[in-house]
């Protein structure tokens, strides 16, 4: 079976996967959005998941992503596809970030907010990028510190400083389930999270919950967008040409 074969094979089950996560929840499959996390893959095995039809994909280090986009873009240049960034990131990556990715969804700080406010803002100027920022706010659901994370008292005031940022466009939460942890606590907590933030921003209905593991549990707590890697590419490191 070769690599193109594979992947093929692989996104058939996940997407057997979600679709029947939806049915069990009462959902319908568009509700549902497939984010690729194509960390530590080549650019060749994005080209090929688009190739077959997903069009978001995900990384979750600045540096590594700044090629790879690079990369795909020359090997599908008109793919149309969307990059989110997914990883903790520094406010000293805030300048390259905005160059490539069009979605962050791991703005946990408001000294972040305002490093990629003003990276967006410059970029824009400078014909970097054509639209606004789109961020999801990263809610930290456990006591994993190096994972990052809102803390879910302080959302609603982060959230307050995102919508008074020019050229940033809040779109919802992001959520690592704890290690450990039981994930139908996470995503319910986080469900009801979503619910408070769309009172006052109705137009941040993204919830960004579920990997390979523990999906279906997150589809059933509202997730509007999964983010899988291992299912699709598997486990095995890669190293782009």
């Amino acid at each position: 079976m070769n690599r193109r074969e594979e992947i093929a094979e692989s996104l058939r089950e996940v997407e057997e996967r979600v679709a029947a996560a939806c049915r069990a929840a009462g959902r319908d499959r568009s509700e549902v959005e497939l984010l690729a996390v194509t960390k530590t893959f080549p650019a060749s095995d994005a080209a090929l998941l688009a190739d077959l039809g997903l069009t978001a994909f995900a990384e979750n280090r600045e540096q590594e992503a700044r090629g790879k986009v690079g990369e795909f873009d020359a090997l599908r240049p008109d793919a149309g596809v969307r990059w989110h960034m997914v990883g903790q990131l520094q406010r000293n990556k805030a300048r390259s970030v905005v160059r490539w990715a069009d979605v962050v969804e791991s703005v946990d700080s408001e000294r972040l907010v305002a490093a990629l406010g003003k990276a967006t803002s410059n970029a824009l100027a400078a014909g970097e990028r054509s639209a606004p920022l789109e961020v999801l706010i990263q809610v930290g659901l456990g006591d994993s510190p190096g994972r990052g994370g809102c803390p879910p008292e302080q959302v609603q005031s982060l959230a307050e400083v995102i919508s008074r940022t020019s050229d940033l466009r809040l779109r919802g939460v992001m959520a690592v389930a704890p290690l450990g942890g039981d994930p139908v606590v996470s995503f319910d907590t986080l469900s009801a999270i979503s619910e408070r933030l769309r009172r006052d921003h109705p137009e941040a209905g993204d919830v960004s919950a579920g990997m390979s593991g523990d999906l279906e549990s997150a589809v059933a707590h509202g997730s509007t967008r999964v983010r899988v890697g291992t299912a699709l590419l598997g486990g095995r490191r890669l190293i782009s040409p």
